[in-house]
């Protein structure tokens, strides 16, 4: 099946034709406007951020672990887990398994203290990258650590949140697939034609098994969609997209394209939600926000996911802790858009 139909799917900045059951959410809630008291936090909150392992210079790294952790302490929240989205390490991981970085970067970076609850890991293009090993193979043999919270059980998995009385279902999966006309840069590789397909089957089988939460997301390094430099990945196009609408999934989480963004198309009921913000090099947003947005726009920060039964709201976060913009979605699909820059 083909992706979105790119001449009518402009966004409607403030008028999505919002179903009944989210119009009648949103307006029982208390107060103001339509009822939406954004910095009002009521539910069980996880963070994300992807891209975030730089090697060498971890200064914009270290500015959004700094900015996490203020905000945490800020807000008085209590994080059930981090979703980690993907190229964790660039660079060599000298030691594999027992590599300093793995101290430095995460564990300090990211405290227990802090940040309690697993942290989810996936694999991205640079966790592909043989420097001097394979350091994808290393990060599943760094979960096996006794008392860390790295959690990568497997290339590709199932899990709900939070973990007791769980709200949402996760599919967290493998993007790192060959594009035709697009080869891998030397030192990096890609899943086999097999192992594609092998996961493929996986995912659709798990999306056919009855759902038992709220909400069900998708997470995987590489967008299916993206206003950035990398572009729309035809593949995923190809065979996940079908599956999302299929499945009515809630939520496709990514990094990859080094910005912040958040993408709606019209008829589709997937939010595609971006953070690649948290420590590489920026990259430049190629395609105009108004045109697929709501949002899109080339700064570091992380990601604030927040769900109850009723709703969940998702916020992007700059270099400073400040949510630069921010939306709620119910069950049944509808969306309110709570702030935007």
């Amino acid at each position: 099946m083909p992706g979105p139909d790119y001449s009518r799917r402009r966004f409607l900045r403030q008028s999505f034709a919002f179903s009944a059951a989210a119009m009648t959410a949103s307006v029982g809630m208390a107060g103001c406007g339509r009822g939406i008291v954004e910095n009002q936090f009521l539910g069980s909150h996880l963070l994300m951020l992807g891209d975030w392992g730089e090697s060498g210079d971890y200064s914009a790294q270290t500015t959004v672990a700094s900015a996490m952790k203020d905000y945490v302490i800020r807000q008085n929240l209590k994080i059930d887990s981090l979703l980690m989205l993907g190229d964790n390490f660039y660079g060599p991981l000298n030691g594999g398994a027992t590599c300093p970085r793995w101290n430095s970067q995460f564990e300090q970076m990211y405290p227990q203290s802090v940040f309690h609850g697993p942290a989810y890991a996936i694999p991205g293009n640079h966790d592909y990258e043989v420097a001097p090993m394979a350091k994808f193979s290393e990060e599943l043999a760094y979960a096996q650590t006794p008392g860390t919270r790295w959690t990568m059980p497997a290339q590709y998995y199932r899990f709900e949140f939070p973990h007791n009385n769980p709200l949402l279902t996760v599919l967290a999966l493998d993007s790192n697939v060959a594009v035709p006309g697009l080869p891998s840069p030397p030192g990096f590789y890609t899943m086999s034609d097999e192992q594609w397909e092998a996961q493929l089957a996986w995912l659709e089988a798990e999306l056919r098994k009855p759902l038992h939460t709220p909400y069900l997301a998708v997470m995987a390094h590489h967008p299916v969609y993206s206003d950035g430099p990398h572009g729309d990945n035809p593949v995923l196009i190809r065979d996940w997209d079908p599956l999302l609408r299929k499945y009515n999934v809630h939520l496709y989480l990514a990094g990859h394209d080094h910005d912040m963004q958040h993408l709606e198309f019209e008829g589709h009921p997937t939010s595609f939600f971006l953070s690649g913000g948290g420590g590489a090099g920026l990259y430049r947003i190629t395609t105009e926000p108004a045109k697929r947005g709501p949002m899109a726009m080339s700064i570091h920060g992380f990601s604030h996911l927040e769900v109850k039964s009723d709703w969940m709201t998702l916020r992007h976060l700059d270099p400073s802790g400040n949510v630069i913009h921010a939306f709620r979605k119910f069950p049944d699909g509808g969306i309110i858009i709570l702030k935007t820059s």
